[in-house]
């Protein structure tokens, strides 16, 4: 889970507990919930080193809760083939936005 205003400075982190956790994994959907997250540049760069973790391990990364602004940004940065998008909209008509 990815929570509130990223900086900088978390990412080298992010990424080292994204490969931690996929340890041993080949294969898969890492979840990923973007409730919260700013649609801006830190974030963009987290979600891509999120997506090179998990391509790294054979995984695909899908985001929760992503907001229409997130995704504009991500389709525009070229990411929306490699990070798979289900909005908060979509998680409430499943009946599962309370799971976050």
């Amino acid at each position: 889970m990815i929570r509130g205003q990223l900086v900088r400075s978390d990412l080298p982190g992010l990424y080292r507990r994204t490969c931690a956790a996929l340890e041993g994994c080949q294969g898969g959907v890492l979840i990923c919930n973007v409730v919260g997250v700013s649609a801006d540049a830190v974030a963009i760069e987290a979600l891509a080193r999120l997506a090179l973790g998990a391509r790294r391990h054979r995984c695909q990364v899908e985001l929760r809760g992503s907001t229409e602004k997130l995704d504009a940004l991500i389709e525009l940065v070229g990411l929306g083939e490699v990070l798979m998008r289900r909005t908060a909209r979509a998680d409430r008509i499943a009946g599962i936005g309370s799971a976050y």
